[in-house]
């Protein structure tokens, strides 16, 4: 036998729990997201325009440009979007984005990790 259902009314829906959400993991997102990243760092990156940019056009059209003088870094490792010592282009551009969404990563997750302890720490004082 069917138990006929009781109609919802206002002071019922509010006193009810809410239905707990499923627990869905986030790590085929984060990987999928770590492999594209990857993907247009190492590979794409190779592809786009060697044509300066919005920015640098202006700088040079204005003769702003002119003025500029080489940075701190002109002689690290990475400088110029490349790896320094490695002769291939293709290679040299695709290393080097790989080793920024790396540095990206490991510098992102560093400030999740604490922030995140902060916030444990936080609440447990707290009650």
């Amino acid at each position: 036998p069917e138990t006929p259902e009781t109609p919802e009314t206002p002071e019922t829906s509010a006193t009810r729990e809410p239905a707990a959400l499923p627990q869905r993991s986030t790590r085929r997102v984060w990987l999928a997201g770590l492999a594209a990243a990857l993907l247009c760092a190492g590979v794409v990156s190779f592809y786009a325009s060697a044509s300066p940019d919005g920015l640098e056009k202006v700088a040079h059209d204005k003769g702003i440009d002119a003025k500029a003088e080489d940075h701190a870094a002109k002689d690290s490792p990475l400088a110029d979007y490349g790896v320094r010592d490695i002769s291939d282009a293709r290679l040299s551009g695709g290393l080097a984005g790989v080793i920024g969404v790396g540095a990206t990563l490991a510098v992102g997750s560093g400030v999740f990790i604490v922030v995140r302890r902060r916030r444990a720490t936080a609440e447990s004082e707290r009650g």
